[in-house]
């Protein structure tokens, strides 16, 4: 099995073997059970206060907006935030390889929607079950000029962006770029990013300062994400939950 060649902080769990396997049943097995990872409960809770109402109206007419999961993995959190499923119910749906091969959830409103990830083999999980209606497969951290062109579209001419869990794994030069992608665009556009605690705190910040410096700050809210796994534990002492910071900000007028 070859490794996704994501870049993570040191004293952070590594899941390489997970992110590349073929189905989201080892991700559902090692990551949502036996960590607790619950934060897609809270990000779907921060989209429906924050984006939902709005989507709700540009949705209207029945146009679908374009919606894009940056570094989506397997695509849990869009299953959280356009087709409403919580936590245990994405654990259901992820239950084994057959269940997991359709989205027990129907879309809450009309949206085209585009993964974007490192990993081959989720973007074309997602794609197979229904999750992404198109997907990119690329190291954001190194894309070749044929998948930069291709993603600075797809963040332009978003409607709304996620990227949950996932900033964490970019170089502030790759954060840069995507935020501005998405700045450019035209009309109103929401996205809704994570900030992991207590991984990668520099970063963190620079990270806040680049979304501060093009984007308007809309709302946050404070969770839960997943109990730490026993290395870090072991490299944060005394800590037994990684909490979640999560921002949504809106395209300046």
């Amino acid at each position: 099995m070859t490794q996704s060649q994501v870049k993570t902080d040191e004293k952070k769990q590594h899941f390489d073997d997970i992110y590349v396997a073929e189905t989201p049943v080892p991700f559902k097995e090692r990551i949502l059970d036996e960590l607790q990872y619950v934060s897609d409960d809270f990000n779907r809770q921060t989209f429906d206060r924050l984006i939902l109402p709005w989507v709700k109206e540009k949705t209207a007419d029945g146009s679908p907006i374009n919606f894009v999961d940056l570094c989506a993995c397997f695509g849990n959190t869009t299953m959280a935030t356009l087709n409403g499923m919580d936590y245990q119910a994405i654990r259901a749906n992820w239950r084994d390889e057959q269940a997991c091969q359709r989205v027990d959830a129907d879309r809450r409103f009309p949206a085209h929607t585009t993964g974007i990830d490192i990993s081959g083999n989720a973007m074309a999980y997602g794609e197979s079950c229904g999750l992404f209606d198109e997907t990119i497969v690329s190291d954001l951290n190194a894309p070749s000029a044929e998948d930069r062109q291709r993603v600075d579209s797809a963040m332009e001419n978003a409607d709304v962006v996620i990227s949950t869990a996932s900033l964490v794994y970019l170089d502030p030069e790759t954060v840069n770029w995507l935020v501005e992608a998405f700045a450019r665009g035209k009309g109103e556009g929401y996205m809704l990013v994570n900030f992991l605690n207590p991984f990668a705190l520099d970063k963190t910040d620079e990270t806040k300062r680049a979304l501060l410096d093009k984007l308007e700050f809309v709302g946050s809210m404070a969770s839960r994400h997943r109990r730490m796994s026993e290395l870090e534990q072991e490299n944060y002492p005394g800590e037994e939950w990684s909490l979640l910071e999560i921002w949504v900000l809106r395209r300046r007028g």
